[in-house]
């Protein structure tokens, strides 16, 4: 618990410098807690909320192993069986460092219609945005990518400095983390039982056997 409450500070605090560089020496010691309780941060999810099926996935934007899921299992995961209704779909960011925090801020701002499609671009690239060790060059990767999808800075900005939000969504990933036990990721719940990363062919035999059930 102390371990998890020390990260949530330090992403808030790193968010907090790393967007305003000019800032960093003053606000260094100055970070203040904002009042997570007044902020509410939603799940993401992608088909038939009365799907037999609900699969979670716990994932990081930074994580390989989630990236190469994306990429060898999402496409068809999405056509044969949230596509057809037939699994209800929610994404749950993981939040391990803070460039994981940023893009899922930086996706959150394109709002529910455009998410899905963000982090589809966020998996696709990321070795490209996350590349390097200058967290300014990593903020201005992803505000690129929010621009791609018709956001303009003046949004960007205001999504990517609020503290609140950013502490809110530590403090949720935080929760739900605890609550399914969660070790690494991807990490999926499917019918509320833990799997670890897996093929397509695993997956969908796990569904399967749901579906039949």
């Amino acid at each position: 618990m102390k371990r998890l409450n020390d990260m949530l500070k330090t992403l808030v605090a790193a968010l907090a410098l790393a967007l305003t560089p000019m800032l960093a020496t003053a606000q260094e010691n100055a970070v203040t807690t904002p009042d997570v309780a007044a902020v509410e941060v939603q799940d993401f999810s992608i088909g038939d909320p009365a799907a037999k099926v609900q699969i979670t996935e716990y994932a990081s934007f930074t994580c390989p192993h989630c990236a190469n899921f994306h990429a060898t299992v999402w496409k068809d995961l999405k056509t044969n069986y949230i596509d057809t209704g037939k699994v209800y779909f929610t994404y749950r960011e993981v939040y391990f460092d803070r460039y994981g925090l940023w893009a899922a801020m930086m996706a959150r701002c394109g709002g529910e219609m455009r998410y899905f499609g963000i982090v589809d671009v966020l998996f696709d690239t990321q070795k490209e945005w996350a590349a390097s060790e200058d967290p300014n060059v990593t903020v201005e990767n992803l505000k690129k990518i929010g621009r791609s999808v018709g956001m303009d800075d003046a949004t960007l900005d205001t999504c990517m400095k609020d503290a609140a939000v950013a502490e809110a969504m530590v403090a949720r990933f935080e929760a739900n983390f605890k609550a399914d036990g969660i070790e690494g990721t991807p990490t999926f719940m499917i019918n509320g039982t833990k799997h670890s990363n897996m093929s397509y062919a695993d997956m969908a035999a796990v569904i399967d056997e749901e579906l039949a059930k």
